[in-house]
């Protein structure tokens, strides 16, 4: 890839991943009954947030994928309130934000995976999932340091425990990312026989 399809993949994925924080997942249900006509929706429980970042990994290529989350974490911190709860410099003191720090090698993994063969629907599953394996160990070891250390004072300032928060962050919306995987690992493998490549 040029480094100008590479700069245009970077610059969709921080936009993605922007708009994906504050977008809910969900699943539609028809009903079986044809009179009914109606469709329920579900909830996953989580955003699309992480979908965004592995689908950048798997359309953009690794280079793409880390600036692009590089750029999202800079904004944060610096700029702009866009993580889920805000932003600003404050934020490292986050449970969530080792998560956040996990993009960034997730978004590698992913990306590296993912042009590594011939784009096939199961080595794009497989990249996007270790990908998000990869954003939750950071994210779990981004825990457990700055509990041991209390680095941030998160235990102090959330009343949250050590396993009520690897709960909340990694094992509650775990069903959920897988479920939105299997969607993004569709959608790469349709948009990458679009796009040649």
């Amino acid at each position: 890839m040029t480094i100008t399809i590479e700069l245009l993949w970077a610059i969709t994925g921080l936009l993605l991943t922007i708009a994906a924080t504050f977008l809910p997942a969900s699943f539609a249900s028809p009903t079986w009954i044809w009179e009914q006509q109606e469709v329920k929706t579900f909830s996953l429980g989580v955003t699309y947030q992480v979908g965004a970042v592995l689908l950048v990994g798997c359309l953009g290529g690794k280079n793409a994928a880390v600036i692009s989350q590089i750029a999202y974490i800079f904004l944060g911190l610096t700029l702009l309130p866009v993580f889920s709860e805000g932003g600003g410099i404050g934020y490292l003191r986050e449970p969530s934000f080792g998560y956040l720090l996990g993009f960034i090698p997730g978004a590698w993994i992913c990306g590296y995976l993912a042009f590594q063969a011939y784009p096939k629907l199961e080595s794009l599953a497989f990249s996007c999932l270790c990908g998000l394996l990869s954003v939750h160990v950071t994210g779990l070891i981004y825990l457990i340091i700055s509990n041991i250390f209390n680095i941030s004072g998160w235990e102090n300032t959330t009343s949250l425990s050590l396993f009520e928060a690897i709960f909340r962050y990694s094992i509650f919306p775990l069903p959920g990312q897988l479920g939105i995987i299997c969607a993004v690992a569709v959608m790469a493998y349709f948009l990458r026989r679009l796009l040649f490549y």
